[in-house]
């Protein structure tokens, strides 16, 4: 039942001392520290904060905007504490899941950001048939000038699908992607868009490719609706980090895979990692039941799960 605090420098104050006084005033224990500003996506102290938060603890901020980049991002990282059980505290807004007040002014954040959603789709159409309306192709005129007439034809009706694709869903692939880029490279953010996809009960959509994504999301930012930096390329990872990143996945598949007799629950995988001594990726010692998941999902995208028990 601990109160966990996070602080984070702004553009303004490149200082946590005043929020770190505030949370140790309020009863914080624990007290995380970011360096990083609202523009750097990596944030090692949020991941490592998120990663130690426990069933009946409490996350607290000074604000809002310590926390989330967007109104999108922060209803994830509530929902992501509301999984494991924790609730989220914000000292200067009327934001405390564990009140009925709270909890209902979180349900009308939740309405503002369908909402959002909407918006973005209806300007997104807006948007393209602005372009139809002046004969506006996209693409390289040159290039399309110089191809035969069957190919431009077949190059049109491409872009045309693709403008359908992102009138009809920037409003649920654009926040995906605005939490997991640059900071993700393209084919992670194309793993989470497809898991999500496979959730969905009564549609059946194509999944999304990586070229598919790119353009939608180039798309978008020629057309001023999505922010350019998500078009930055994403920090190389190692082959040593890749390579650790796959012992992860599969060494969580061969523990799901060899539960005899009972269910084996993320909690149980999770005991199991830390009694082998397995360090997250952070380095934590301590493995979260959103982390198991997220390394269970991976596994199960990549067919390395019994089916016969696959139910976790």
């Amino acid at each position: 039942m601990a109160l966990i605090g996070y602080a984070r420098v702004s553009t303004e104050d490149q200082s946590t001392e005043a929020q770190f006084l505030d949370l140790k005033k309020f009863g914080c224990t624990e007290i995380f520290r970011e360096n990083a500003s609202g523009a750097d996506r990596e944030r090692p102290q949020l991941k490592a904060v998120l990663n130690r938060v426990r069933k009946g603890d409490t996350l607290v901020v000074v604000r809002i905007d310590r926390l989330a980049r967007s109104l999108a991002h922060l209803l994830d990282v509530i929902d992501g504490l509301e999984r494991k059980g924790a609730a989220f505290k914000s000292l200067g807004d009327p934001i405390d899941t564990g009140s009925p007040q709270g909890k209902f002014t979180l349900q009308i954040l939740g309405a503002v950001a369908e909402f959002e959603r909407s918006l973005i789709r209806e300007r997104t159409k807006a948007g393209v048939r602005a372009a139809k309306a002046i004969g506006k192709q996209p693409g390289n005129p040159g290039l399309i000038a110089r191809d035969p007439l069957a190919r431009r034809r077949v190059a049109r009706a491409r872009d045309d699908r693709l403008s359908e694709r992102v009138a009809e869903g920037a409003g649920e692939f654009l926040p995906v992607v605005e939490r997991l880029r640059p900071a993700h490279p393209w084919d992670r953010v194309v793993d989470v868009l497809n898991t999500a996809v496979k959730k969905r009960p009564g549609d059946n959509p194509s999944p999304w490719t990586r070229d598919a994504l790119i353009r939608a999301v180039r798309r978008l930012v020629g057309d001023g609706l999505a922010d350019p930096s998500l078009l930055k390329a994403a920090p190389r990872r190692s082959k040593k980090a890749v390579a650790q990143d796959r012992r992860l996945v599969e060494l969580v598949a061969t523990i799901h895979n060899a539960a005899e007799g009972e269910k084996p629950t993320l909690a149980r995988i999770g005991r199991q990692l830390e009694r082998q001594g397995i360090p997250t990726k952070t380095g934590a010692r301590t493995w979260a039941p959103s982390s198991v998941k997220a390394l269970l999902d991976r596994a199960r995208e990549q067919g390395l799960l019994d089916p016969v028990d696959d139910d976790t």
